[in-house]
């Protein structure tokens, strides 16, 4: 059964300390400058730090100073046709780490989807599937389902309506369970409002990352206004160029579009740049959006 976008946000809030709610005020208008409300939470992916779906990456947030991961459900590996994260014992000390290092898990991410593809894999389709239990162990909200390389949906119809016949199906289970998918993919605000309209589920949103759009020509800032609060479930800042504020992506006026669909919670560095390594790169990025993105506004 579908929910209505306010039940949906509503079942949501049952989900815990992991998650990245907005507080419904904020979907109503953008924070005054002088409002002392919740602002951003800075993650980075597991990925970017080099620790996908290992517990590890806790700890080296945690000296970093970011406030959470992104964990990836991780590799196929020889052995296996099952996903890392599938394991319980490994979710577990997933979840040791985070308490023990006060780092959250943000949201988790189905990356293998850009090498074993949604749109065309028997396998990706149950993977998805069986995920719903997975984010309800860890007690996370979003799940990025990634559409690059193999899985790319860019002038392929019929891989898009079979994304959508499966979403569909998907749909019931993640309303019921308070969760939310979101398509990151190479595709422009059209062809992804497309899919959305297709599927009509608050469970299926956008998961924007602004790197990726301006290197497809998009405009990034109009991308976000048009899609708004309730089409963007988490956000990706990237810059393919250098370390950010020294490359080509303009973060402040990220900021003024988030500030004007009410956008408040998580914001993700997927750094494509480390020249000074992963841990330095990545906090050097974090001490340059801190003051752009704060905790508190």
């Amino acid at each position: 059964m579908n929910l209505s976008r306010r039940s949906f946000v509503q079942r949501t809030l049952g989900l815990g300390v992991a998650t990245a709610l907005v507080r419904p005020s904020f979907a109503a208008k953008p924070a005054a400058a002088n409002s002392t409300a919740t602002g951003f939470k800075i993650f980075a992916c597991d990925w970017t730090i080099q620790k996908s779906c290992n517990p590890e990456a806790f700890e080296l947030a945690a000296r970093i100073g970011l406030d959470g991961v992104q964990v990836d459900f991780g590799r196929v590996k020889e052995s296996s046709a099952v996903l890392p994260l599938f394991d319980q014992a490994l979710q577990e000390k997933i979840l040791a780490a985070s308490r023990q290092h006060g780092v959250a898990i943000s949201s988790l991410a189905l990356g293998v989807l850009n090498n074993i593809p949604y749109k065309s894999e028997a396998a990706t389709e149950q993977w998805v599937l069986d995920s719903v239990g997975v984010m309800k162990r860890m007690g996370t909200r979003v799940c990025l389902l990634a559409f690059f390389s193999k899985g790319d949906l860019v002038d392929d119809p019929a891989g898009t309506a079979e994304v959508i016949r499966r979403l569909k199906k998907l749909a019931p289970r993640a309303e019921a369970a308070g969760i939310v998918y979101g398509l990151e993919s190479w595709l422009k605000v059209p062809e992804l409002e497309r899919i959305l309209d297709a599927v009509k589920s608050p469970a299926l949103q956008v998961y924007y990352d602004v790197g990726n759009m301006q290197k497809v020509g998009e405009d990034v800032g109009a991308a976000i206004r048009r899609l708004g609060r309730e089409r963007i479930c988490e956000i990706h800042l990237k810059d393919y160029d250098d370390l950010y504020g020294k490359g080509s992506m303009n973060f402040p006026a990220v900021r003024s579009a988030l500030d004007a669909i009410g956008y408040r919670g998580w914001l993700g560095i997927e750094g494509t740049k480390l020249p000074l390594g992963p841990e330095k790169s990545v906090r050097y990025d974090l001490d340059y959006l801190r003051p752009i993105f704060p905790k508190t506004i």
